[in-house]
């Protein structure tokens, strides 16, 4: 049963309409899914990541945790810093090889083209009545 979302920063919560993607997540955090940002930057600054805490359960940048997408490690980390398995989190990220990368680690891989697109998989993946019921 998937209960975790992980989702890359550059290239996806960059987009310009990404302000529907930040309202996604919102709305997953009050229906009890645990969400994570996982980036390959060498971390944030405090205020940064205070400006994500409504959104994110766990930030992780690899420059932190010491290895980076997509290595495994990375996205087994992140999954832990859930309190999940890495078969519960779906990762979405806007390069393939990083998509490869989670799914070769055991989540469920959403490669990002468009946000109409990923908001449209995410629906079908975390349905809102079945993410309530859990």
């Amino acid at each position: 049963m998937l209960k975790g979302l992980v989702i890359d920063y550059a290239g996806v919560l960059t987009e310009p309409d990404a302000a529907l993607l930040y309202t996604y997540l919102e709305a997953a955090r009050d229906r009890g899914l645990r969400t994570a940002l996982l980036s390959n930057a060498p971390g944030a600054p405090g205020p940064a990541k205070n400006a994500m805490s409504p959104y994110f359960d766990a930030l992780v940048f690899s420059g932190e945790i010491g290895v980076a997408k997509p290595n495994r490690e990375a996205y087994l980390i992140t999954a832990a810093m859930l309190g999940l398995p890495a078969g519960c989190c779906v990762f979405v990220d806007d390069s393939s090889a990083n998509v490869r990368g989670a799914v070769g680690a055991g989540m469920v891989g959403v490669h990002h083209t468009t946000v109409t697109g990923t908001l449209a998989e995410l629906a079908a993946l975390f349905p809102a009545e079945r993410a309530h019921r859990e």
